[in-house]
């Protein structure tokens, strides 16, 4: 008897607590939440920005914005890292051949964009002072890039590196010339 009404009490308190929770109404459209969207659709006026926002608000940067989104990436700028991005400027894409980037920018032509963009990403954080001579950085691709050093003249694949940014979730370095992995 005693198990009869602990499972009935057990079934009823369930059932309530159901019935307590929210729930749409029928009919009512459902509107994703920004943990749905992923990290990038966060907003934090408060915290530091993460590479995705820092990007975003550079003027100097809005092309490979475009590229990061159209590539699909912007939850991998956006996550905790730690992420050490080499980020060519625009003029580094006007060194492209022409029509390169109108191409890469193509729907059809994601995968291809998304693993060019990898390329200038490395798991961890290095910042400027890290990066020695002969140092070799593995990249989100797979491949390693050189480091070369000269004074305070530092260069990663041949790009020179024009400056550096701290963000919440890595290093950026602004490079000038955008970097293709060996078999593009």
């Amino acid at each position: 008897m005693k198990i009869r009404t602990l499972a009935f009490l057990s079934f009823a308190l369930a059932l309530l607590a159901s019935a307590c929770s929210e729930s749409p109404a029928p009919g009512a459209a459902a509107v994703a939440s920004p943990a749905e969207k992923g990290q990038s659709a966060v907003k934090d006026e408060l915290s530091q920005p993460n590479i995705l926002q820092v990007a975003i608000n550079s003027k100097d940067h809005s092309t490979l914005v475009a590229g990061v989104q159209a590539a699909g990436l912007e939850d991998v700028l956006a996550n905790a890292g730690p992420l050490t991005v080499f980020a060519p400027n625009n003029a580094a894409f006007e060194k492209l051949p022409a029509g390169a980037l109108d191409e890469l920018l193509k729907p059809e032509n994601k995968q291809k964009l998304a693993r060019i963009i990898k390329f200038h990403a490395s798991p961890g954080s290095y910042p400027l002072e890290s990066l020695k001579d002969g140092m070799n950085l593995y990249q989100a691709t797979g491949h390693y890039v050189k480091v070369t050093r000269e004074g305070d003249k530092v260069q990663v694949a041949g790009a020179n590196i024009l400056g550096t940014v701290k963000a919440s979730n890595g290093i950026i370095h602004v490079i000038d010339t955008v970097l293709l992995p060996p078999d593009e």
